[in-house]
C-alpha cells in the first residue's frame, strides 16, 4: 500500500500523464482505505470558488474547518483541530509563526498551483509523521516533468478567475522547461479580495479582505538511481483581515528552500529531504478595526525553522522494513513594539516570547507485509524527543494599569522554563481484501503530541495581553501553562469500502472511529472580561490545562452512475455524510469546535466538452456548544452550488455560482464576528458567505 509511493510519482515523463480521478480512495493513491485524494481535476473545479486550500478540504468526509482569514482556514479532522494534525507541504512541516495562527501551513499553498492532496482521516502509519494525535494532510506540487530522450520540452499552464462576492480575482502561471535529464519549473500565483457579503440580509462581513502572492522555482535532475530536487520560494501577504480576531495580519513574508533526493536501489528505496524557512509576521489593525493612523497595536513575530527527514524502505523477503529519522527545529521571537503616547502600551516593548526554541527528533521503525490470502499488515513504533526552552519576558511597563502583567512576568522569569518530553507512539493497520471489490481495514494507534510554544509559554495575565493569544476565533483571552503535559490519544478506526462496475461504477464506504485523549489540552476559566461599568462582556480569560476527552463518530460516502450513452453523456451521483460526538470527560461539557451532522449530494454530468456539477450541502443545527468558551449555537442550513465547465482543446472555461439562493446562515465553527462588533457594537457569529458568481479560465500550452 505504501512502499515507493513518493518515489514512483517522481519520474514523470512528458507523454506519461498521471491518471486523474476526482475524489478517489487513497488506497488507489498508495495510502489507506480511510483516506481520500483530491486530484488535479477536482482541485481545478474547486479553486474557481476559493483561494483557501483548507476550505476546499471540507469536501472530504470527516473534514471541517473553522474560519479565519480568506486563505487561512484551520482544518479539523474528526473533531481534532489544526494544532493536533500532521500537515505536510511537499513532505515538509511548516512551523507556526503567530500567536493567532494566522499563517498556518496551508496558507502557503494555493489551489491554483497544487497538484493533489491526500487526506487520511483514520489511523495512519507511524512513518507518516509524529508529534500529532489526529489525521494527516499531505499537499503535493506537480512532480517534475522531463522530455523524451534527446528532446527538449517547454510546457505550462496559466489560469485566472473572478468571484463577484468580495470582488475577488487572481491568476496563476506554471512553466516547465526540460531536457531528458534536467527540469526547471516556475509556479506563481496571486489572489486578492475585498470584504465579502453574508447571505441574505446579513450584510458585509468586516475584516475579511486579503491579498497574497506565492512564487517558487524547482530544479530537478534525473540521476542514475533516482531524482534530485532543489526548490526555493517566496510568499508575501501584504494584508489579510480576520473577522473573528481582534488583530489583522498587516504583513507576512516567508522564504524557503527545500532539498529532496529519491533513490531506487536493489535493496529498496531511499528518500531524503532537508528544508529551511524564515518568516517575518506582523499584526495590527486594518481599517475596519480602526486602522493604524494612531499607531494601533503592532505585534511582530520572527521564526526560523529547519528540518530533515530520512526514510529507507528495505525489501525483506515477504515484506518491507521501513526505517526513518526526522528532525525539526523552530526558533520563535514574538515582541510588541511600544505605541507612542499610549500609557497602556509603553514605554517599552512587550516581550511575549523571547527566542523560544522547540526541537524535535523523531525516529521510527515500521514493518509492512501482505499475504496471498488477502491480508496485509502495517505495524510500527516511533519515539519523538521534544526539547523546549525560552528566555525572560517583559511587560510594556511598570505602571499600575500594567500590574497584572508585571506580576505575571516576574513569576514566569523565576520559573524553570526548560522542558523535555519523550513521546512514544505506535500504530497497527490490518487490511483484508474480502473480494476484488471489497476491502476492510481496522487500525489502532497510540499517538502523542507535545504542547506548542504558545500553549506553554504565553504568560500575560492582563486583559489585553491575553486577548492577543489564541487561534480559536472566540474573542476570549488565553494564558499559557508551563506545567502542560503532552496529549496522549488512543484511536480505534475501521473502514469498509465496496465497489463494483469497473472504474466508473458504484462505490460505498463506511468508516466509524473512536478516540480517547488523556492530558487533552483544553482550557478552564480564570475570570470574566468586564466593561467600564464592571459588567461581564460575554468574553472570558482562560488558561490552557490538561483534561480528558473522547470523540467518536462515523463517516459515510458513496457514488452511483445514473446513465451512460453517446447521446446523453454520462451522469453520476455522489454523496457523503459525517456525524461525531466530542465530550470533555473532565468538566462533562461538549468539546469546542465540534462540527454538527453534515451531508452533501453532488450530481455530475458530462457530454462532449461540457461538464455540469450541482452540489447540495446540508448542515444541521449546532446545539452542542462549549459553555466554558461561550461558544455560539448556530442554526441548520442548506446551500446549493452549481458549476458549468467547457473544454475547447487546451482551453477550459468555468462559470458557477456558490450559495445560489443567497441563503443567510452562520457557519458552525467560524467563531465570533469581532470585526463587526468593533464597528457596530452588535455581537454575532461570523456570517456565512452569500451568493457569489464565479468565472475562470485555464489555458494549457
Amino acid at each position: 500500500m505504501l512502499a515507493g509511493a513518493p518515489i514512483s510519482r517522481a519520474f514523470a515523463q512528458d507523454g506519461t500523464p498521471l491518471p486523474e480521478v476526482d475524489v478517489s480512495s487513497a488506497s488507489e493513491a498508495g495510502s489507506t482505505v480511510s483516506g481520500e485524494r483530491l486530484s488535479p481535476s477536482r482541485l481545478r473545479d474547486l479553486q474557481v470558488g476559493s483561494s483557501d486550500t483548507a476550505a476546499i478540504l471540507q469536501s472530504v468526509p470527516g473534514v471541517s474547518g473553522y474560519g479565519a482569514g480568506g486563505f487561512s482556514t484551520l482544518p479539523v479532522i474528526r473533531g481534532l483541530e489544526a494544532q493536533r494534525l500532521t500537515v505536510l507541504v511537499d513532505g515538509v512541516a511548516i512551523a507556526s509563526a503567530c500567536p493567532n495562527d494566522m499563517n498556518p501551513p496551508l496558507s502557503y499553498t494555493d489551489p491554483q498551483t497544487v497538484s493533489a492532496i491526500d487526506v487520511i482521516t483514520g489511523v495512519s502509519p507511524v512513518s507518516y509523521g509524529g508529534d500529532s494525535i489526529g489525521g494527516i494532510i499531505r499537499v503535493e506540487s506537480a512532480p517534475p516533468r522531463f522530455a523524451k530522450q534527446g528532446e527538449t520540452l517547454l510546457t505550462g499552464e496559466t489560469s485566472a478567475f473572478y468571484r463577484s462576492n468580495g470582488d475577488g480575482f487572481g491568476g496563476a502561471l506554471s512553466v516547465t522547461a526540460a531536457s531528458d535529464k534536467v527540469s526547471l519549473t516556475y509556479n506563481g500565483s496571486y489572489t486578492q479580495a475585498d470584504n465579502f457579503k453574508g447571505g441574505g440580509s446579513l450584510g458585509v462581513v468586516r475584516s475579511s479582505e486579503y491579498a497574497k502572492t506565492d512564487h517558487s522555482l524547482n530544479l530537478a535532475a534525473q540521476v542514475s538511481n533516482g531524482l534530485i530536487e532543489l526548490k526555493g520560494g517566496y510568499h508575501f501577504a501584504p494584508y489579510e483581515g480576520f473577522p473573528n480576531q481582534y488583530m489583522d495580519m498587516t504583513s507576512n513574508k516567508s522564504w524557503f528552500l527545500n532539498g529532496h533526493y529519491a533513490g531506487v536501489f536493489d535493496w529498496g528505496n531511499l528518500d531524503v529531504r532537508a528544508s529551511w524557512r524564515d518568516t517575518d509576521h506582523v499584526m495590527n489593525f486594518l481599517a475596519d478595526k480602526g486602522g493604524t493612523a494612531t499607531g494601533g497595536m503592532p505585534m511582530n513575530t520572527e521564526v526560523h525553522s529547519a528540518s530533515y527527514t530520512v526514510q529507507a524502505d528495505i525489501l525483506l523477503g515477504g515484506g518491507t522494513l521501513r526505517l526513518g529519522s526526522e528532525f525539526q527545529h523552530q526558533w520563535l521571537n514574538d515582541y510588541w513594539p511600544p505605541v507612542v503616547g499610549n500609557m497602556m502600551m509603553g514605554p517599552n516593548a512587550f516581550i511575549n516570547v523571547n527566542g523560544a526554541k522547540r526541537d524535535r527528533l523523531g525516529t521510527f521503525l515500521e514493518w509492512e507485509t501482505r499475504w496471498d490470502s488477502g491480508f496485509s499488515l502495517i505495524a510500527g513504533i516511533r519515539n519523538d524527543q521534544v526539547w523546549m526552552n525560552t528566555g525572560k519576558v517583559a511587560p510594556y511597563g511598570t505602571g499600575m494599569m500594567q500590574m497584572a502583567d508585571v506580576m505575571a512576568a516576574a513569576a514566569f522569569n523565576k520559573a524553570d522554563r526548560k522542558r523535555h518530553d519523550s513521546n512514544w507512539s505506535g500504530s497497527l493497520l490490518v487490511r483484508y481484501a474480502l473480494s476484488d471489490g471489497a476491502d476492510i481495514e481496522i487500525g489502532y494507534a497510540r499517538k502523542v503530541r507535545s504542547p506548542n510554544i504558545y500553549e506553554r509559554y504565553s504568560w500575560g495575565r492582563g486583559s489585553m495581553a491575553s486577548r492577543m493569544i489564541g487561534w480559536f476565533g472566540d474573542g476570549n483571552g488565553y494564558v499559557g501553562n508551563l506545567d502542560l503535559r503532552p496529549e496522549k490519544a488512543d484511536t480505534l478506526s475501521a473502514a469498509l469500502a465496496i465497489s463494483g462496475g469497473g472504474k466508473d461504477g458504484w462505490s460505498f464506504k463506511i468508516a466509524p472511529y473512536y478516540t480517547h485523549v488523556d492530558e487533552y489540552i483544553d482550557a478552564f476559566k480564570l475570570a470574566d472580561f468586564t466593561d467600564m461599568m464592571g459588567s461581564p462582556t460575554g468574553f472570558v480569560q482562560l488558561q490552557f490545562a490538561n483534561q480528558k476527552a473522547e470523540i467518536y463518530g462515523i463517516d459515510i460516502s458513496g457514488a452511483v452512475p445514473l446513465w451512460s450513452s453517446s447521446s446523453a453523456g454520462t451522469a453520476r451521483l455522489t454523496a457523503r455524510a459525517s456525524w461525531l460526538h466530542g465530550q470533555n470527560l473532565t468538566d462533562h461539557a461538549p468539546l469546542y469546535h465540534q462540527m454538527p451532522f453534515n451531508a452533501a449530494l453532488s450530481l455530475e454530468h458530462r457530454i462532449g466538452g461540457l461538464e455540469t456539477r450541482i452540489d447540495l450541502d446540508i448542515v444541521t443545527e449546532k446545539d452542542r456548544a462549549d459553555p466554558t468558551r461561550n461558544e455560539p449555537r448556530t442554526g441548520s442550513y442548506a446551500l446549493l452550488n452549481v458549476q458549468l465547465a467547457y473544454r475547447i482543446d487546451k482551453v477550459r472555461l468555468t462559470l458557477g455560482a456558490d450559495n445560489l439562493f443567497d441563503k443567510a446562515y452562520y457557519a458552525p465553527l467560524s467563531g465570533m464576528s469581532l470585526g463587526d462588533l468593533k464597528a457596530t457594537g452588535v455581537r454575532r457569529p461570523v456570517p456565512g458567505r452569500g451568493r457569489s458568481v464565479n468565472a475562470g479560465i485555464t489555458i494549457a500550452f
